[in-house]
């Protein structure tokens, strides 16, 4: 967590200093030949850089330990830094786009200078380098706000480019398009505000886990010995790096449940340990020795999944009665599955009818990550 501080910080102090020259150049550059585009890309800089000075603040907020009025710790500070700074480009843009309106109505008088031409090259050849760097720290220490800034930097390189062009277009024919140039740089700033806005609303109303931790997840408890499968596992996000799950271990139901409370335990300890996961095991024993259970979960187990491939089935049981035998089980289906759940039921119904008329179904239909 310290490195991920340490690295985060230092990639906003290279983004404050880098902006604050760019800033400088371009609305020196803008005030001096009448240029809204540079002036307006200038702002963008600036914006730029205020966005790295809440980006070191996250880091360091974000950094602090749980504590008993944040038992789950401060990571998602980072999220909220980012919306700040989403909020802050929108309104930078609309200013831009204001602007250069007025300028398209009212005129403006622009003069050339080959110093706007060497300050625009100058910077879109450091934001496509911060772009880059930007882009590998925030994989190294999977942040989502020096994600976004790497985007930015992106559109940024390329909304300069727009105003490099329209001020050549200007020195060769004498057409002064710079309005109509601000107003695409502030549809370039829009744009990246809120994307960032949009992923990070996401991220705090709780987005679906990333498939390659549910997988490790899986993969971790299912390679040890004696467990028999998984069900019901759930993964929530405290921050880029602070996640809580649970999940559901089966176990051979004949094995004593003191040894299999200390499999889970073992489980728990090794996530805790070894990963940036703190895993929660439900003992959830299972009849494994039963011809007749046996055979009914295996029929059962291909009616679901010829429903539909995707469907998954568990926590199968059979209660024997004297006129009739209950068959519970629990169906997990994916998010957008279009079927209802009377419709799945009813679907289940009929092929158990078709196996036994004594046997009555009691199903839970549930959506799986």
């Amino acid at each position: 967590m310290k490195d991920r501080n340490f690295q985060g910080t230092i990639a906003s102090i290279v983004g404050i200093v880098f902006n604050l020259l760019l800033a400088g150049g371009k609305i020196l550059m803008g005030v001096l030949f009448g240029a809204v585009s540079v002036m307006a890309d200038g702002f963008n800089n600036l914006t730029d850089c205020g966005s790295s000075v809440i980006s070191m603040i996250s880091f360091k907020l974000s950094s602090k330990p749980a504590d008993k009025e944040h038992p789950f710790g401060h990571e998602r500070v980072e999220y909220i830094c980012s919306m700040v700074v989403a909020f802050i480009i929108l309104l930078i843009a609309f200013s831009v786009i204001k602007e250069s309106i007025d300028k398209i109505i009212n005129g403006s008088i622009m003069e050339f200078s080959y110093l706007i031409i060497a300050v625009l090259l100058g910077s879109i050849l450091i934001k496509l380098g911060l772009f880059f760097y930007y882009r590998n720290v925030s994989k190294k220490i999977n942040s989502d706000i020096l994600k976004a800034t790497s985007v930015d930097c992106l559109t940024d390189s390329i909304s300069t480019g727009v105003v490099l062009i329209s001020t050549v277009i200007f020195k060769i024919f004498s057409v002064n398009i710079d309005g109509y140039a601000g107003i695409f740089v502030a549809l370039f700033i829009g744009f990246s505000g809120f994307t960032v806005l949009k992923e990070t609303f996401s991220k705090l109303v709780g987005e679906v886990p990333d498939k390659e931790l549910v997988e490790e997840i899986k993969t971790r408890v299912l390679s040890r010995e004696g467990v028999l499968g998984i069900h019901d596992l759930s993964v929530y996000s405290y921050g880029p790096s602070k996640f809580f799950a649970s999940v559901h271990v089966e176990v051979d139901a004949k094995i004593d449940v003191l040894t299999s409370h200390e499999l889970v335990d073992d489980i728990e300890k090794e996530f805790l340990e070894e990963t940036n996961v703190v895993l929660t095991g439900h003992l959830d024993p299972i009849v494994v020795d039963d011809e007749e259970v046996n055979e009914m979960r295996f029929k059962m187990a291909l009616v679901v999944k010829n429903i539909n491939e995707e469907f998954s089935m568990h926590d199968f049981r059979m209660v024997k009665g004297e006129r009739h035998t209950n068959i519970l089980f629990d169906v997990a289906v994916p998010f957008g599955t279009k079927m209802t759940k009377e419709e799945i039921e009813n679907l289940i119904k009929l092929e158990l009818q078709k196996i036994d008329e004594k046997y009555r179904l009691v199903l839970t239909v549930e959506h799986a990550i």
